[in-house]
């Protein structure tokens, strides 16, 4: 049996969908090496025989990748290294070869940050409600030895094979020519794009911070930070490129730029590819989570699909995604979730569906884009606070005698009269509340969320 953790330094690296925190402080070779016993022990009882492994570009991934498949191995369990990785290369081939996997990466986080993202066989998801936990509490306790022989372990190069397989997803040898200018944030899009997209005639790739450097030195690998934007932003117009897209960390995100260097709301990539994957499947299901602008849900519905409301969380979409079969799924964090893709998130099949969108039309991309956006939103606004539950009753009794609907499904969502709405939410890390609203104009939002936030920041 490994040796017994505290409950605090365990709780405060497993997340609710992954596990995530500063290496040599928090994590080490010592912890991982146990969750990798500990998932091991989880998937053979689930009658797995062997686990894929990949890694970000940190510094400290190679080194903590070998450490957990040591722990697999030691459980019995094989082990396949595919090495330099975006997340959902991993994704690829947790599904390619029908085993569970590993990926180690902190995504968009700070160069000192390290975790890893589990999955089944097939991709399937791993948090606390289907795993976690049970990691968790081995981890305080201890993880049992196994008394039966030691894995085997070999390495894959699986990248041909993934950007094949996303290719023959998306069809764009017909679309016209197009330049695409591509930040990779030094991140894991500088290893996939040129795999995915170099291959494709019609198009003309201008990179940018392609080289690898879990240092991130040009700017954090977060898209979803304005500030992050700025140097694609800059590079569409110096390129004249037809689009920009901007890579997170791991690269399971995809973030889309105009051709006028403006950012197009990750609300209206989720509406265009909707409409592209129910062209291909009419009356199909659609997942969007309640944060996602509500054109999303109204186009859906207008043409002949089901859309399906949902919590914010990966965990959450995929569990949809699996319980009612749905064909694609997004959020306002620009992850897109595709039935194709064993269910999971993968930002450059994204951009591939917003590729052959522009290459199949002759008008800019800021042109497609605003056909998808009808309301006007304020993009997540944290405010910190002392007592969360607190600041929300308030905002909820100023809000209650206006509001058309009200529910709890994920945080407070007040639906209002003249199609504006908002929701606030509690981080689940953080003492932070989370608010997004959207109306029908820019004045409308901004009006609200002075009202909101004179009340939640007092």
């Amino acid at each position: 049996m490994t040796v017994a953790r505290s409950a605090e330094s365990v709780h405060a690296v497993v997340k609710a969908y992954d596990v995530r925190g500063v290496v040599g402080e928090q994590i080490d070779t010592d912890f991982v090496r146990d969750v990798g016993a500990s998932f091991a022990r989880l998937m053979r009882d689930e009658g797995a025989t062997r686990v894929v492994i990949g890694h970000d570009m940190r510094e400290s991934s190679p080194g903590l990748a070998a450490a957990f498949a040591d722990g697999v191995l030691g459980q019995g369990l094989d082990v396949v290294q595919i090495g330099l990785a975006s997340t959902d290369q991993l994704y690829f081939a947790s599904g390619h070869l029908v085993c569970p996997g590993a990926m180690f990466t902190a995504s968009h986080n700070p160069a000192r940050y390290n975790g890893i993202k589990l999955c089944r066989a097939k991709a399937l998801p791993v948090g606390q409600d289907t795993g976690l936990a049970t990691i968790t509490a081995e981890l305080i306790e201890g993880v049992p030895a196994f008394d039966g022989a030691r894995g085997s372990e070999s390495e894959r190069d699986l990248l041909d094979a993934y950007a094949e397989f996303l290719r023959g997803l998306v069809d764009l040898s017909t679309i016209r020519s197009l330049k695409v200018a591509v930040d990779a944030g030094n991140g894991m899009g500088g290893h996939t794009v040129p795999a995915v997209l170099g291959a494709v005639a019609p198009l003309t790739i201008a990179p940018l911070f392609f080289e690898l450097d879990g240092s991130f030195p040009n700017h954090e690998a977060n898209p979803l930070d304005p500030k992050n934007l700025v140097d694609l932003q800059r590079f569409v117009r110096e390129t004249g490129a037809d689009i920009g897209l901007a890579f997170d960390g791991d690269a399971d995100r995809c973030f889309v730029v105009d051709e006028k260097g403006e950012p197009v709301p990750p609300s209206a990539i989720t509406a265009l590819v909707a409409e592209r994957e129910l062209a291909k499947e009419p009356g199909a299901t659609i997942i969007h989570n309640l944060i996602t602008s509500r054109a999303v849900p109204e186009l859906v519905a207008e043409l002949g699909g089901s859309p399906v409301r949902t919590r914010v969380g990966h965990s959450f979409i995929k569990q949809q995604m699996a319980a009612t079969g749905a064909i694609f799924g997004g959020e306002h964090s620009a992850h897109y979730y595709f039935r194709d893709f064993w269910g999971a998130d993968s930002g450059m099949l994204a951009a591939l569906h917003v590729l052959a969108a522009l290459g199949e039309k002759d008008r800019p991309m800021s042109e497609l884009a605003a056909a998808y956006e009808t309301y006007a939103s304020s993009g997540e606004i944290n405010s910190t606070v002392a007592d969360a539950k607190e600041r929300t009753m308030a905002v909820l009794a100023a809000f209650e005698g206006k509001a058309k609907s009200v529910d709890r499904l994920d945080g407070l969502t007040v639906q209002l009269p003249d199609d504006a709405w908002f929701n606030l939410r509690a981080s689940n890390t953080e003492p932070l509340l989370r608010l997004n609203v959207e109306a029908r104009s820019h004045d409308d939002v901004d009006a609200l969320v002075t009202e909101i936030l004179s009340i939640v920041r007092g």
